[in-house]
């Protein structure tokens, strides 16, 4: 019965077999789709793995830094105005011009630079250049198909189509679709008042060189320079000479005139106008007559007017004085030429009597008192036998006789013989009424007056200025006197000469004047090529009716523009200074011939 109840034993199961053990041939037919590798070549790809993410997260990081800084740059540092524009303006707006900006004195922008767009074409990858040269005359301004054409075909491999495009145009252009056009940004020269100083800037060619006026002369400055080149000019005077000497031109049918205003302490041309002048926006339009210079490059025989210089020699000189004078009873025979007054009054005559009646036989006794050498010495010493030194490039050398004969001395001495520019007779009177300094005239801005060399003494400087001034009012000049700012002046009227002799007819008629004659600041001279009488002159186109009365409208004007105050002609402090005592005969006007 023990042996009944005894519990049988289960057999044991073969023992489990770890899994590690097993051969490598029972792994694999286990998991047949499993790839299996060893352990280091799973690290190694891990590791790779681990390496690219990293790199890729960083070049992420970056590049989020980066926009996150430009932004912060833009919202933040940024002006608003630059902000608001759109990429292609800002490239534009920021790049900087070949050529610097010129401004009159008071800083008013007169010449600029301006980037623009030029159209271009390459005509050898066009494919129909005709019909090019059609489609594009019918947009582009000013432009002729069959002109294109000739161009698109004449073997060029680059052209200018049109200097400058505008925006609007680009646009059309670009919706035309034809192959072998460019547009290049380029440099555009431009000139906001346009005539009004045409041959004192000049103006450049479409590559941005200088080719006339300031633009030429002073190049160099104007492309080395950051800051905007300060012209001496002052564009309100400016406007003031250029509205008055046209309507005299035109009043007295003129064939052309000049103008000047120069400072008389500095040598600052204040404002120059020469007519007919020309738009330098468009040079290629301007005749050579409109190009032509008289102001600087003309020269003239400018008769009386060289009897200041001529009267400021013999007082210098010593040869005579205010109270002594010299006997013009009789004409002058030199040769088979004949030395006459006008308005003779076959007598002897004073100093100022030979100033006001404008002699030419007083003037020419004068003159051979002083004798050749040293009337050359003198007109050397005041600059008449130079070139002037100006920032412009067309200025020409006065014309003098050589050798220098006692016949040459007397004509001079009333403004035959010897020719100069306008402005060489300008900076001379400037020389004579500033107290003898002779300094050169220039079209930039002066902080100081140069030193200057001196020509004659102020004594002399005080009676060349008494003698302007009585002329004024007594001579020939009245017409240009305006009251309160206390005119003196000089008339000239000159024959032109011609291969033949003198052109009775053609004239030219100037008149030179300066103000406030107790202190001189400002000369104005204004010269009338060829005028012509009318109604109003009776006929006479002297200078003393055709000029003078435009110097008294441009002195009327700049006085104010430039805040002289009036003064009491009849002070007796200024009576005192500048009286004068006459015969009783010099109170007639005098000629109306000079």
């Amino acid at each position: 019965m023990i042996g009944f109840f005894k519990r049988s034993r289960r057999p044991k199961p073969p023992p489990l077999i770890p899994q590690r053990s097993r051969p490598r041939n029972e792994r694999r037919a286990a998991l047949p789709n499993t790839p299996v590798r060893t352990d280091g070549t799973f690290r190694r790809a891990i590791e790779t793995g681990r390496s690219r993410l990293l790199i890729t997260a960083a070049v992420m990081a970056f590049g989020f830094v980066a926009v996150a800084a430009r932004l912060v740059d833009l919202a933040a540092l940024t002006p608003p105005e630059t902000a608001s524009r759109p990429a292609y303006a800002l490239s534009a707006g920021d790049l900087e011009t070949q050529r610097a900006t010129i401004t009159d004195r008071n800083g008013t922008l007169v010449a600029t630079s301006l980037l623009t767009t030029a159209l271009a074409a390459r005509p050898q990858r066009m494919l129909d250049p005709l019909g090019a040269a059609r489609d594009l005359a019918a947009l582009l301004p000013d432009t002729d198909a069959d002109d294109l054409y000739a161009r698109f075909t004449s073997g060029s491999p680059f052209v200018y189509v049109h200097r400058r495009v505008t925006p609007r145009l680009e646009a059309a252009i670009l919706e035309l679709g034809i192959p072998g056009l460019e547009f290049e940004r380029t440099e555009s020269r431009v000139y906001p008042h346009g005539n009004l100083m045409a041959h004192i800037l000049g103006y450049t060619d479409v590559d941005g060189n200088g080719i006339a006026g300031i633009e030429r002369g002073e190049d160099g400055v104007i492309r080395g320079s950051d800051e905007p080149v300060r012209l001496s000019i002052d564009l309100n005077f400016q406007h003031i000479v250029h509205s008055e000497l046209s309507q005299a031109v035109e009043r007295f049918e003129a064939i052309g005139g000049t103008a000047i205003v120069l400072k008389v302490d500095t040598g600052e041309v204040m404002a120059m106008v020469s007519l007919p002048d020309f738009d330098p926006n468009h040079p290629g339009a301007a005749t050579d007559d409109q190009q032509f210079n008289r102001a600087t490059l003309g020269v003239y025989e400018l008769g009386s007017t060289f009897k200041i210089f001529n009267t400021a020699m013999a007082l210098e000189s010593g040869i005579t004085d205010m109270d002594e004078g010299f006997d013009a009873t009789d004409p002058i025979r030199v040769g088979r030429f004949t030395i006459r007054d006008y308005h003779a009054r076959e007598r002897f005559l004073t100093v100022p009597e030979i100033f006001i009646y404008s002699s030419n036989i007083g003037s020419a006794h004068m003159a051979t008192a002083v004798g050749p050498i040293a009337q050359r010495s003198f007109m050397e010493q005041l600059g008449m036998l130079d070139r002037l030194d100006l920032e412009l490039p067309e200025t020409e050398s006065p014309l003098y006789p050589s050798p220098w004969r006692p016949v040459n001395t007397m004509t001079i001495a009333y403004g035959h013989g010897l020719s100069v520019t306008p402005m060489h007779l300008a900076s001379g009177v400037a020389t004579m009424i500033n107290g003898g300094i002779r300094i050169e005239p220039t079209f930039l801005a002066r902080n100081q007056a140069p030193q200057g060399s001196r020509v004659i003494s102020e004594d002399v400087s005080l009676d060349i200025r008494r003698l302007m001034r009585l002329n004024a009012v007594e001579g020939s000049g009245s017409q240009a006197l305006v009251p309160g700012y206390f005119v003196g002046g000089k008339t000239g009227t000159a024959e032109k000469p011609d291969a033949s002799g003198y052109r009775e007819r053609a004239l030219i008629s100037s008149f030179v004047a300066a103000f406030p004659m107790n202190d001189p600041e400002y000369v104005v001279y204004v010269v009338l090529d060829e005028p012509q009488g009318n109604e109003d002159t009776f006929g006479y186109a002297t200078g003393g009716w055709v000029a003078a009365p435009a110097a008294g409208a441009i002195i009327e004007q700049i006085a104010a523009v430039a805040g002289i105050q009036p003064i009491d002609e009849n002070a007796p402090e200024i009576e005192r200074v500048f009286a004068i005592e006459l015969p009783d005969e010099s109170a007639t006007l005098a000629s109306l011939r000079q």
